[in-house]
């Protein structure tokens, strides 16, 4: 093994001897790179000015809209670009890939990171075949996940190869290598980022170099020390913790960041980031027991101090719960803490690096600062009514997808959760340019030669979080309203509803908002949704969602940097029923009111009550309406009520149903799934409904309605019993009598009171509550200044 090693070298030497003879690097070839990623852009991008020619670029079709760097470069350059979403079916190529790539004439192919696997037909055609980059010394660690492999198994070095191709797995000749001394603490980024990386890309050049000029070796892989290790999955990568503490450092080191090695904690799994070895004595710390551990490991100031069967340290700096929520190892017995927490070296490192992969993205701003200006990027009031127009545009493609991701029927989504958001656009795009502070007359100084002025500014990075009732329409209301303020936003959708807020994105792009302004980042609210809270470079959070959701969110936000919160939360919005009301009008909308998106609905009527002389005809007719009702596929468009948004969601109504019934109240009329496939709930109706039932104080979020009678002519009863709750969401009353309207309008405890009529939001309206359904507005002129901060300026003269 040594004695080919020194082969390798002994010609790597004598050929870097001949680089200064004037024949070197005269000679030029014609390529075809096959490949991706950012490694793969930068061998092409020296190549060129090599003075090779690219005569076509294969690499992966885009991801989410997004061409691959190498792609992006190439199309820049004009070389032909193919995207194939692969070359074989089958074991068997696909002719028409193979023709394509054969009539371009490459005399060589450069393969400098490849995750397809491409036919012999491909590899052998060229003159001069095909090299491959390898990040291993091989023939040790062939295959996938070679530099992991490397840190788990203790390596000494590491290094790349470039090698020639064949039918094997890695096993072809060798034309060159490199390598490099494995510190103690180096991670996979390490390793790459100052070696593997930057010299790669020197050594592929290199090495279509020396097969221009001939001069390019053929050294055969031997058997001896080859090893093959595959790709690391996370069920494998748990800690088996009878071994040195050297051997647990290069076990967890090398699993970060993928997959991440785990162990059990307090009966859950807990992945371990961040390692490092530990000298001198044993730091002072609270104990952790850890299971199957030789001793407790100890949280200190620094971190997690684990041990080893030799009684040797490392130290873990950050754990990953199975949620998804990251914390700094130092504050595992911390996490309940309200306290503010300063900000170690790590998280200001990681927030540096945030920053750096902003500077990445917006590349049409010289300086990126910790808050970004929409219009300073580049955008304008044109960029909101382009989007909208794009919005009308594919409206019926955003309502086809709404009602898949949603349940939403068909007719409901199109006018609706899509005709809103654009109107919300519209109008929010004709704010743009009208946001003013004003004059301010100030009288603290005689003669008084002072002006006093406010400006209304962006706050800068905001961070929305919304639900999954109304996906669409929900991001309409808050973006729009963060755009036009002159924000840029990262958006995190609901994980189960995601579909449209990624179309959005689609149609940002084209309607031309510069790169960084509109992000839209799907995922958990565990993980994602926290993240966002925690974030110290986001200044705003808009969310709406449930009520307990919004306290953490709320208190994260505070921990982390005070940054500002909007809040739209739960509610359980009394509808009262007058009995000088017009009934049919009554039957009508109180049904919208409680089955509108079935029931999906954050001002849903919680609780109708209804005057003791009406009540039994308007249960009856209530009832009358909901047997004509059609369930059923929610693309069909003669539908009146779709499925329930997903299947835990079903499964909490049905529970919330059997409690009202165990409780005493009279289910009048559903309470069951409905018997076809799919998440179905049929329409409900509760009678009989006494203050202290569960169904009375908590929402459904779905098609129940909850009916309590009241006596007639007791308005202050009735205002006491609606106002009994912790929400104040929406609220409504339905009476001919307009004094008694007026009246009962101003002693609802509600940020909105509908009078005859209910669900009826609009743009221009200001929409939010009270107490716990939260604070702040989406809509109309107010929720501009929750993406704004006020600037008061003073000017002697």
């Amino acid at each position: 093994m040594e004695e080919w090693r020194s082969l390798i070298q002994e010609q790597r030497l004598t050929l870097l001897r001949d680089e200064e003879s004037p024949v070197y690097c005269q000679r030029k070839l014609k390529l075809a790179l096959i490949g991706q990623s950012l490694f793969g852009q930068e061998v092409y991008s020296h190549l060129r000015k090599e003075g090779h020619k690219v005569v076509g670029v294969f690499t992966v079709p885009d991801k989410n809209g997004q061409a691959d760097p190498l792609a992006l470069s190439a199309e820049k350059d004009g070389t032909p670009v193919f995207k194939f979403p692969r070359w074989r079916v089958k074991g068997k190529p696909i002719q028409e890939v193979v023709e394509a790539y054969r009539s371009l004439g490459a005399e060589l192919n450069v393969l400098p990171f490849c995750t397809q696997f491409i036919p012999m037909d491909v590899i052998d055609y060229p003159k001069h075949g095909s090299i491959i980059y390898h990040p291993s010394i091989l023939p040790r660690h062939r295959g996938a996940s070679a530099i992991n492999w490397t840190l788990i198994q203790g390596d000494k070095k590491a290094g790349f190869t470039v090698f020639w191709a064949d039918d094997g797995l890695d096993t072809g000749p060798i034309l060159l290598q490199q390598e490099c001394d494995v510190e103690p603490n180096d991670t996979v980024d390490d390793l790459y980022n100052r070696f593997l990386f930057p010299e790669g890309v020197k050594a592929m050049v290199e090495a279509v170099q020396l097969i221009a000029d001939g001069k390019a070796p053929q050294v055969p892989q031997p058997e001896e020390g080859a090893t093959y290790e595959g790709i690391q999955k996370k069920e494998n990568a748990q800690i088996s913790w009878d071994q040195p503490a050297a051997a647990l450092h290069n076990w967890i080191r090398g699993h970060d960041k993928v997959p991440g090695a785990w162990t059990m904690i307090d009966d859950q799994a807990v992945t371990f980031y961040g390692s490092s070895l530990l000298d001198g004595s044993v730091p002072s710390g609270q104990p952790l027991a850890i299971e199957g551990a030789i001793k407790p490991g100890l949280v200190t100031k620094n971190g997690l101090v684990l041990f080893g069967n030799d009684g040797k340290m490392l130290l873990v700096r950050n754990l990953q719960f199975e949620d998804g929520k990251m914390i700094p190892a130092s504050k595992y017995f911390a996490a309940g803490e309200t306290s503010a927490i300063e900000l170690t070296e790590e998280e200001k490192k990681m927030a540096e690096d945030i920053k750096s992969i902003w500077v990445g993205i917006l590349t049409n701003i010289p300086v990126i600062e910790d808050s970004t200006d929409f219009f300073k990027s580049g955008a304008s009031s044109m960029h909101v009514v382009r989007l909208a127009d794009l919005m009308e545009k594919h409206q019926e493609e955003l309502a086809t997808i709404e009602t898949i991701d949603s349940g939403a029927v068909y007719t409901l989504a199109l006018k609706t959760h899509v005709g809103m958001s654009v109107q919300t656009f519209r109008y929010f795009a004709g704010w743009c340019d009208k946001i003013q502070g004003s004059t301010i007359p100030i009288n603290h100084a005689r003669p008084n030669h002072n002006l006093t002025f406010t400006k209304k500014e962006p706050i800068g990075v905001c961070a929305i979080v919304i639900p999954w009732n109304y996906p669409l329409m929900m991001l309409a209301w808050k973006s729009a309203a963060c755009l036009a303020a002159g924000n840029t936003l990262v958006l995190k959708p609901a994980q189960v509803t995601p579909l449209t807020a990624l179309k959005f994105a689609e149609l940002s792009a084209e309607a031309g908002f510069p790169k960084g302004v509109i992000n839209i980042l799907p995922g958990s609210g565990g993980l994602v949704g926290q993240r966002l809270s925690e974030h110290p470079h986001i200044r705003k959070l808009g969310f709406t969602g449930s009520t307990p959701i919004g306290k953490q969110i709320m208190k994260s936000c505070a921990v982390s940097n005070l940054k500002k919160v909007s809040l739209e939360l739960g509610g359980k919005s009394p509808l009262i029923i007058f009995n000088d009301c017009d009934l049919d009008r009554a039957v009508k909308m109180g049904m919208g009111a409680v089955y509108f998106n079935k029931g999906e609905n954050c001002i849903a009527a919680g609780r109708l009550f209804v005057e003791e002389s009406i009540h039994d005809e308007f249960v009856k007719r209530v009832v009358d309406e909901i047997q004509k009702m059609k369930i059923g596929d929610p693309l069909d468009r003669s539908t009146d009520h779709g499925p329930q948004n997903h299947k835990a969601h079903l499964e909490k109504l049905l529970e919330y149903c059997e409690t009202g019934v165990k409780e005493g109240a009279t289910l009048v009329y559903g309470g069951r799934q409905v018997c076809r496939p799919g998440f179905f709930m049929e329409p409900t109706v509760f009678t009989d409904v006494e203050d202290h039932m569960y169904i009375a104080q908590e929402e459904s979020f779905g098609p129940v309605m909850v009916i309590s009678k009241f006596k007639d002519g007791d308005v202050e009863g009735v205002l006491q019993q609606a106002n009994n709750t912790e929400y104040a969401l929406a609220s409504g009353v339905f009476t001919r009598d307009i004094n008694k309207a007026l009246y009962v309008s101003e002693k609802l405890e509600a940020g909105t009171v509908f009078i005859n009529t209910y669900n009826k939001t609009d743009v221009a309206a200001p929409f939010g509550g009270f107490k716990q359904s939260g604070f702040g507005k989406d809509l109309g002129e107010e929720a501009l200044h929750e993406y704004l901060r006020t600037k008061a300026v003073t000017v002697e003269y």
